[in-house]
């Protein structure tokens, strides 16, 4: 039980037992019950729109010079706040800097696989992130799986929590729609490296791969991904509620994987390159009927005489 619900049975009437021995007895810190938190600020909720447009167009800000760029809009806000909001969006400036997804304790760390790999067909390389959505009241959490090669979405899940639960429900989607790859890309976050996302990659015979620390260019693709949405969909738009931000960002998926021509794949869409490069592969590996030759006398029958 977490503390907050510890302090829910907290009895400031009984007689019997002193707050103090309910605290001792709970494990519940009286500071936290003398005098209680302070409620955020009304409007967090805006200025962690601001945050995300100013990261979205230059994502290697961190809370120091984010600060000063706010100011500079004639937002008056200090860092501690700003680092704060930063912390609980789960962002973090990008560049060569240590620990910037930090795992949790226990949890197993995969080597980075993709070092000096050609990847060149569908299916060679997942890779999987997570993004923050602002709404008009509160937030949500944006995670997609895409193909390296293709870069079509796969798979994509929304979530009020920043949790394995609904990156495991993505990745199912993904297997069971569209086979499954060689290899899986990620980064070092709690999330990823939880039981409940990793196991089902290796019950699916998948070689997990994660970034290496600082490494912020090793799954620069889908950091795209995220400009791109953010730019074309999320940031033109003030979503109400998560039904709002569920019908949008499906229908700039939809637009995206189907219809947007991606210039790095030569102006095709993304999922036209996914199903041609399925195509070839399956062409490869489908067996070649050999004509039967008759003018040799000498080649051995393959049937009994």
């Amino acid at each position: 039980m977490s503390a907050p619900d510890r302090k829910t049975m907290l009895d400031r009437a009984d007689r019997t037992l002193s707050l103090r021995r309910q605290c001792a007895l709970l494990g519940v810190a009286r500071s936290g019950v003398y005098r209680p938190r302070k409620p955020a600020n009304d409007n967090d909720a805006a200025l962690m729109r601001g945050i995300d447009e100013l990261f979205t167009a230059w994502p290697f800000l961190g809370s120091r010079r984010m600060t000063a760029m706010l100011r500079a809009e004639g937002v008056f806000v200090n860092r501690k706040r700003v680092q704060r909001l930063m912390r609980l969006m789960g962002i973090a400036a990008l560049g060569p800097r240590p620990r910037t997804s930090k795992p949790a304790h226990g949890h197993k760390i995969y080597p980075y696989l993709l070092r000096n790999l050609t990847i060149e067909r569908a299916n060679h390389v997942w890779a999987a992130d997570i993004t923050y959505i602002p709404m008009a009241s509160g937030h949500l959490y944006l995670v997609a799986i895409i193909d390296w090669a293709s870069r079509a979405v796969l798979a994509w899940r929304l979530s009020n929590t920043n949790d394995a639960s609904f990156c495991a429900a993505a990745l199912e989607e993904a297997l069971l729609r569209f086979g499954r790859p060689r290899i899986f890309n990620t980064d070092q976050g709690s999330t990823f490296t939880a039981e409940a996302f990793a196991s089902k990659l290796v019950t699916a015979g998948v070689a997990i791969s994660m970034d290496g620390r600082g490494r912020f260019m090793d799954n620069i693709f889908i950091e795209r991904l995220w400009r791109s949405i953010k730019y074309e969909e999320v940031h033109l738009k003030a979503y109400a509620d998560g039904r709002e931000a569920r019908a949008g960002i499906g229908f700039w998926m939809t637009f995206y994987n189907f219809r947007r021509p991606h210039q790095a794949m030569n102006n095709q869409m993304p999922m036209a390159v996914w199903r041609a490069g399925m195509d070839r592969i399956e062409a490869a590996a489908r067996p070649v009927d050999m004509p039967l030759r008759l003018d040799n006398a000498n080649a051995l029958p393959t049937y009994p005489q």
